[in-house]
């Protein structure tokens, strides 16, 4: 609902005090989405990838980039990438958007520790500029002042599950939690 994909059961979804039905066009432009596949054609490099969205959101491709690590690998096909790099880009494509609003689906997803470190400076560097991220997440992210919102019979995240020390989960210290 809240990419105006589809419309609520009852009430309306408002921004600005505006329902988002009533201009779904207008609301595409403020939601920046990262599923849970990166969406890159394999034959396209990086860059190309990132051409098909730079031009709507009219966002600078080198900082894109930069901001996730990418550069170097800017003219490689997105067939020859980790899955780590292919998430990174898919990251960069948030980036490009320039939109207020991200949803974020499990951003950490197949990236490494120094990766994860980018991603969260992402997300500050966006929130301190105004805009707002929701993100789905069964790894903390290196994030300050954030609301958590935990669903039924997941764990909490102030129940510190995880090892500090590595970021690395620890499910066998949380009942029932899986791996």
């Amino acid at each position: 609902m809240l990419a105006g994909l589809r419309r609520p059961d009852g009430g309306a979804l408002l921004w600005d005090g505006v329902p988002i039905a009533e201009d779904r066009t207008a609301h595409a432009t403020r939601v920046a989405y990262l599923g849970h596949q990166d969406a890159l054609k394999p034959s396209l490099s990086v860059v190309e990838n990132l051409h098909l969205f730079a031009r709507a959101g009219g966002g600078d491709m080198t900082a894109a980039l930069k901001a996730v690590d990418l550069l170097p690998l800017a003219d490689l096909p997105a067939r020859l990438l980790s899955a780590g790099q292919k998430r990174r880009a898919a990251l960069a494509r948030v980036l490009l958007a320039q939109a207020p609003l991200w949803l974020l689906d499990e951003p950490s997803l197949g990236l490494d520790a120094n990766a994860i470190v980018l991603l969260g400076k992402a997300i500050a560097r966006h929130r301190a500029a105004g805009g707002v991220v929701i993100a789905t997440t069964h790894v903390p992210l290196p994030l300050e002042d954030v609301r958590h919102l935990a669903l039924p019979g997941a764990p909490d995240p102030a129940d510190r599950w995880w090892d500090e020390e590595s970021s690395a989960l620890s499910p066998s210290d949380h009942e029932g939690a899986s791996a």
